[in-house]
């Protein structure tokens, strides 16, 4: 619950939010007269995203759509690759690394390295250009692209996370919508994720009621599920059983680490809690002050673990002493959908794809209509 401080410094910001909230309509009223141009394009596209400001699991729920459809179809996936140390157009390759491309991309890049992964701020640039790079694409991933209206999704599925669902939520700097709830109109999903396990209907009932989705919108209930530890660098052996039951600290640059944290202190004990902002640059010199912090620790912590998208990000070090890189752990996470609804999402998934195949090709229409 906020504190009545934090509330009224809330609402101290409401000003800033209505003008915030001025600008944000007005753009989405411009494409949806058509004096901003989105683009469609004849290859299907998934949009995958969200209404606010990180942490919803967009990267995992991307994911999941890579391992649904890679075994029956050529499927590319395009981000912006936030906070990488290039720009433009990049395909990733065997040699990229998370400066090159982004953590998330760089991410799907080691869990499905045949699948096509790209990074262009710019979406429409970026589908052409995957589209001349391999015209045989059967679907293109769009991740965290919600609100980039340039394109015109033929699937568009909105992500909200069960602690910060959206329409208890407010408007920058309020709170953490970078866009109107008006906008989930737009949705043809809508999934609530980091539910907990033990959800139940009456629950899902009061959140699809608050939600007030139309007739032909989807609703689906996800979790994460958290898999086996594994060693951030691929040459050092990893023996979960001796790690189980001993000290660990825990550590996380993500954006809502709390899912996170939990879960480890429930599965081992932790001796320390070391969080950092969302997609935190990691450095040499930070990860050996880390190290240091590990090696003085009171407890004789066994392992550093971390998230798997902090893991893209240090792997890149791998000049590290080995008696620094054969610390470091990562926890792997998939998507669960509840009330075994994953395999109708799945179908309907593949029926997207199947009916909206076609000779490759691209077409622009004015707005949103």
């Amino acid at each position: 619950m906020p504190t009545p401080f934090k509330m009224n410094f809330r609402f101290l910001l409401a000003p800033l939010s209505l003008l915030y909230g001025i600008a944000v309509y007005a753009r989405n009223w411009l494409f949806d007269v058509g004096f901003l141009e989105s683009h469609s394009f004849s290859t299907p596209t998934i949009c995958v995203g969200n209404l606010t400001v990180g942490g919803t699991g967009k990267t995992p729920h991307t994911e999941h759509l890579v391992k649904s459809l890679h075994n029956d179809f050529s499927v590319a996936t395009l981000s912006r690759g936030y906070k990488r140390r290039t720009k433009g157009f990049l395909m990733a390759t065997q040699a990229s690394n998370a400066h090159d491309i982004g953590d998330e991309p760089m991410q799907i890049k080691l869990k499905f390295p045949e699948t096509t992964v790209a990074v262009d701020e710019n979406r429409v640039r970026g589908i052409n250009n995957l589209l001349q790079i391999n015209p045989n694409i059967d679907v293109i991933l769009l991740d965290d692209a919600y609100q980039h209206r340039y394109v015109k999704a033929g699937l568009n599925i909105l992500l909200t996370d069960y602690s910060n669902l959206i329409y208890s939520d407010y408007l920058l700097p309020m709170g953490r919508l970078r866009d109107s709830i008006v906008q989930k109109r737009r949705a043809n999903t809508v999934i609530v994720t980091k539910c907990p396990k033990s959800l139940d209907q009456a629950a899902q009932n009061k959140i699809a009621k608050k939600l007030n989705l139309s007739e032909k919108q989807e609703l689906y209930f996800t979790t994460l599920q958290y898999g086996s530890l594994e060693p951030v660098f691929d040459e050092i052996d990893t023996d979960e059983n001796s790690i189980s039951n001993c000290q660990i600290m825990a550590l996380a640059g993500i954006a809502n680490p709390k899912p996170f944290f939990k879960y480890l202190e429930k599965e081992h004990a932790v001796c320390k809690i070391m969080h950092y902002p969302d997609h935190y640059h990691f450095t040499e010199t930070k990860i050996k002050a880390i190290f240091e912090k590990f090696s003085k620790h009171p407890n004789k912590p066994v392992a550093i673990v971390t998230t798997e998208k902090d893991a893209a990000r240090i792997k890149v070090f791998n000049n590290l002493p080995t008696e620094i890189r054969s610390v470091f752990y990562y926890i792997p996470i998939e998507v669960d959908f509840l009330n075994a609804q994953g395999n109708d999402f799945n179908n309907k998934l593949h029926e997207y794809v199947r009916k909206s195949k076609r000779n490759n090709g691209i077409h622009s229409e004015q707005g949103n209509r």
